[in-house]
């Protein structure tokens, strides 16, 4: 386990090298959550020891390193200053990580251990980890299922059933705090346009159609827009119900991926532009008479993109401007090299009683297929604070979901 020491664009170079990369281990992201009060931490698996001679060193360079890495980890540490305790505490979190073969047992077990030993050594409650190993796709007990994913309706992943196993017999606990979605739908942009909207349903292919005629457009959007996104945001989140961060949050994460890379996805009609190792977004707004009713935020990284941030008005619902949004983002994502968009969120019930289930029958008309992972483990370094930190957590976040709703409020006037 190596601290990594080169240049931001090598991390993100070096992670998409590794199988199945991942936006949130990018660098920007981790500079994101720097600015909120998490010390990013990155690190790196390699075949042969890293030791300093391995390293061509410069009085202005950066070392690089001998053989490609195998593994890699973006860590997230986050101090939690607690009186009456001697030292500080912390957590940590490897979001959507590590990046891995996690069908190599000798690898996994090497990443592992060594991830143990850190938090142990760091003095963490315990480090979290979540990544994207599926345990399978398919949505289950689903009737239907054959028209939205017609390859197949329910597999099992061996690999995935295996590794967490490994995971529960090393003492990891499956986290009743999960961060991230634990499944989510993917679309396989490989695929023709034409095939792309067959594999759609019915309705939703009608429902695109219905919005190009009802005059609904699209356009990039562009930074001077993130004002009002934001306001749009928040509209959604009282009307739904659902929580969102306060309006700085978002202005960091959007500008951060879109500052240095505006006027980059101009040319996607042309295909000039592969999102290989740049982590990028760009929001797409649906507009009815120059007024905007609708938007979505789309990040590429790695050959793949993702929808992270959706957004709507109550006016001119009936014409679709969601459906044709999701359309434009398709497209331009396969324009721009990717080979799949992930819809970013499925539920952990497949039925009503998942209080994901109306968005998840949206994004199962687009034709994707659910794939089911394992979720954000624990390892508890120090069982006694795990216990207390795990039983406190859930009233807090309670408090802190219904400050945060009234100020989402405040915020829009309502």
């Amino acid at each position: 386990m190596d601290a990594f020491r080169g240049e931001p664009s090598a991390w993100n170079g070096l992670i998409a090298s590794l199988p199945n990369p991942h936006l949130l281990q990018t660098w920007e992201w981790a500079q994101v959550k720097a600015k909120y009060g998490w010390k990013p931490m990155p690190f790196t698996w390699h075949s042969q020891p890293v030791t300093r001679n391995s390293y061509p060193v410069t009085p202005n360079s950066h070392p690089l390193t001998p053989t490609p890495p195998t593994a890699a980890a973006m860590i997230l540490k986050r101090t939690i200053p607690v009186s009456g305790f001697a030292k500080k505490m912390c957590l940590l979190y490897v979001p959507k990580g590590p990046l891995m073969n996690w069908n190599d047992a000798a690898l996994r077990a090497r990443v592992l251990d060594d991830l143990q030993t850190f938090a142990r050594k760091q003095g963490a409650i315990f480090v979290k980890i979540d990544p994207d190993v599926a345990l399978g796709t398919g949505i289950p007990g689903s009737a239907d299922m054959a028209e939205a994913c017609p390859e197949g309706i329910i597999r099992r992943d061996n690999g995935g059933q295996a590794v967490r196993s490994d995971l529960t017999r090393r003492g990891w606990l499956f986290s009743s705090d999960q961060i991230q979605f634990r499944n989510t739908v993917l679309i396989d942009l490989t695929l023709s346009e034409d095939e792309l909207l067959a594999r759609m349903k019915q309705k939703t292919r009608y429902n695109v159609r219905l919005a190009e005629k009802k005059g609904v457009t699209v356009r990039p959007g562009t930074l001077a827009d993130l004002p009002m996104l934001y306001k749009l945001y928040a509209e959604t989140s009282v009307r739904d119900g659902f929580v969102i961060r306060d309006e700085n949050y978002y202005q960091t994460v959007w500008q951060t991926f879109m500052h240095s890379h505006v006027g980059k996805l101009e040319s996607l009609n042309v295909g000039t532009f592969k999102p290989v190792n740049l982590p990028t977004c760009e929001p797409l707004i649906a507009e009815v008479e120059g007024q905007p009713v609708a938007a979505i935020f789309v990040f590429y990284f790695a050959g793949r993109a993702y929808y992270l941030y959706g957004m709507s008005r109550q006016t001119h619902r009936e014409k679709m401007p969601n459906h044709l949004l999701q359309w434009e983002a398709m497209r331009r994502a396969k324009a721009a090299g990717c080979t799949v968009y992930d819809l970013w969120g499925a539920p952990d019930v497949f039925d009503e009683s998942d209080s994901m289930w109306g968005v998840f029958r949206f994004k199962e008309g687009l034709g994707g297929q659910v794939v089911r992972t394992l979720g954000a483990w624990d390892y508890p370094a120090s069982t006694l604070l795990y216990k207390l930190y795990t039983q406190s957590i859930p009233r807090l976040l309670d408090i802190m979901r219904a400050r945060g709703m009234s100020r989402t409020r405040q915020s829009i006037g309502s």
